[in-house]
């Protein structure tokens, strides 16, 4: 069992390897080789500081960060998200990914709407413990389809007039899958505690099996001991009554007002980027002081360092 706690995601997260490095032990399930601990819980105590961001070890897509927090947000399970990612695609049957999770976010069935639920709840009963939203579902995944849900839940409480956000998981792809899971899971809880009013308080990331696979276990031992922390994202506020039309622009490739503005921003430099425009991609973001257009830019730099 691990416990990890540090201000910002770059923090969090090099500990957290760290700590499964010197910790976990070799399991090896569906024949893949992985460093494992059972039991981790990670707390980000500045949940605005979510994007990682450690060049040249580990450098993420914000494209992708962007856009699949849009994605699950909005409660979609498009294929669209396959242009920011396409190894989702692997994972799809009949190209629709059944495990996604906006669909039973939004609309577990029709008319359940469970963030709804969430901001309806605490709004009436502040001290409830009853703020939940449910993914995993045995109706849906069992027997199993190509993509299973490794989160199992989210938990909201209020206390002491700061919003707490619990996230539990069966399983976590430390290197890979956490980086962008943290990052929509603590806009969802930015986004929760806006609309009620609360503030932000500390992200709590509670994962059964931890772990690295075999083939990032190098690049996680090279990770600074004091990295410099991640950078504060400007508050990304909206009226709930205005989000879904909000995303819906951003989805049809709109730029909304606002902090918004640079989520469609860094998405629609992407799909220049994959249009073959690379040039003009790079020219979008660079020059600009937003968190996403500079992690966009140092994602543009390590792709042209691959193709070199």
């Amino acid at each position: 069992m691990i416990h990890v706690t540090a201000g910002s995601a770059n923090e969090l997260f090099t500990a957290a390897c760290a700590q499964v490095l010197a910790q976990g032990r070799q399991v090896k399930p569906r024949g893949m080789a992985t460093t494992e601990v059972i039991g981790a819980h990670l707390t980000l105590t500045n949940p605005r500081r979510r994007l990682i961001s450690l060049p040249p070890v580990r450098v993420l897509n914000a494209a992708f960060a962007a856009a699949e927090a849009t994605w699950i947000l909005s409660g979609s399970d498009g294929e669209w998200i396959y242009t920011y990612n396409q190894r989702m695609a692997e994972y799809s049957d009949g190209g629709t990914l059944r495990g996604a999770y906006g669909p039973r976010l939004r609309a577990w069935r029709p008319g359940h709407d469970q963030l709804d639920h969430v901001r309806r709840t605490l709004l009436a009963d502040p001290d409830s413990r009853r703020a939940l939203i449910q993914l995993y579902d045995p109706d849906r995944d069992v027997p199993h389809h190509s993509d299973v849900p490794c989160t199992l839940g989210y938990r909201f409480y209020l206390r002491d007039g700061r919003l707490e956000m619990h996230t539990t998981m069966r399983s976590q792809d430390l290197w890979l899958g956490f980086c962008y899971d943290v990052f929509t899971a603590t806009v969802l809880h930015e986004l929760m505690a806006h609309w009620i009013g609360a503030e932000l308080g500390d992200y709590h990331h509670h994962v059964d099996s931890l772990h690295l696979y075999h083939g990032d276990t190098v690049a996680a031992r090279t990770l600074p001991d004091a990295p410099q922390p991640s950078r504060f994202m400007d508050p990304l506020t909206v009226p709930w009554e205005d989000f879904d039309p909000m995303l819906e622009r951003i989805t049809d490739g709109q730029t909304p007002h606002g902090p918004w503005g640079e989520f469609a921003h860094v998405m629609r430099s992407y799909r220049v980027w994959k249009g073959g425009d690379r040039t003009d991609a790079r020219r979008m973001v660079e020059g600009t002081e937003g968190v996403l257009t500079e992690g966009l830019v140092g994602w543009y730099a390590k792709l042209s360092k691959g193709a070199a």
